[in-house]
């Protein structure tokens, strides 16, 4: 994949470089400013962008800003956002709209061989990547929902599980079950959220949101 990185630590820009270029991708640009990002994509034309939570002018949540901006004039972009620490405001915000494509890890979470790559090519699919301790996290935090409530625990680990972005078949691989199972596990949350039906993946996205808003 052409990948962008946006990070204002050179140190982390260089080694997001080396990582990308030894997991086959190629880094088309390596920038240090929010400001510099929409001029940089329009030009380059990336498949993906790596965007630093934190960075000037303010060092406050520019990451999250940069990337709804993208979002919107770039409907098939892939956008990863890192952090060093799990933040669920930003995540929300982030995913409040449905936006496929567009994901929220850890710093820490990359440094797992390959995980950077699954996760890039998820995003760049049309998925949704979330930090797995965010989600549990945000499951604790809003655990009173009666429509969390009414899951089962295996659907709850399957929705976690979804939120880290795994296919049906990844799921049934990490519990042990046949993919038939997972197919059903998904199929009874999206129906104890009342989600509506539309294209699978939409759904996906909304049932991960529903963690997040309510």
């Amino acid at each position: 994949m052409r990948v962008l990185v946006v990070d204002d630590q050179l140190i982390t820009r260089a080694g997001l470089r080396q990582l990308l270029t030894e997991e086959g991708h190629q880094v088309v640009g390596a920038l240090e400013h929010p400001d510099e990002v929409a001029p940089a994509v329009a030009a380059l034309r990336p498949d993906a962008v790596i965007l630093d939570l934190v960075m000037p002018p303010d060092f406050s949540d520019e990451g999250v800003q940069v990337a709804l901006a993208l979002r919107r004039d770039h409907a098939g972009l892939g956008i990863l956002v890192l952090s060093e620490h799990a933040i669920p405001e930003c995540a929300e915000r982030l995913l409040k709209g449905g936006e496929k494509g567009t994901g929220y890890l850890l710093k820490e979470r990359i440094m797992v061989p390959l995980q950077l790559t699954r996760a890039l090519r998820h995003l760049a699919a049309g998925g949704t990547v979330m930090e797995p301790e965010l989600i549990g996290d945000l499951m604790k935090a809003r655990g009173r929902d009666e429509r969390l409530a009414a899951l089962s625990a295996s659907e709850r680990e399957v929705l976690r599980l979804l939120a880290e972005g795994l296919t049906d078949r990844g799921i049934a691989e990490r519990l042990h079950v046949s993919k038939n199972t997972v197919s059903t596990h998904v199929s009874h949350v999206f129906d104890k959220l009342d989600l509506p039906r539309s294209s699978l993946d939409n759904r996906r996205v909304r049932a991960i949101l529903t963690y997040l808003q309510h």
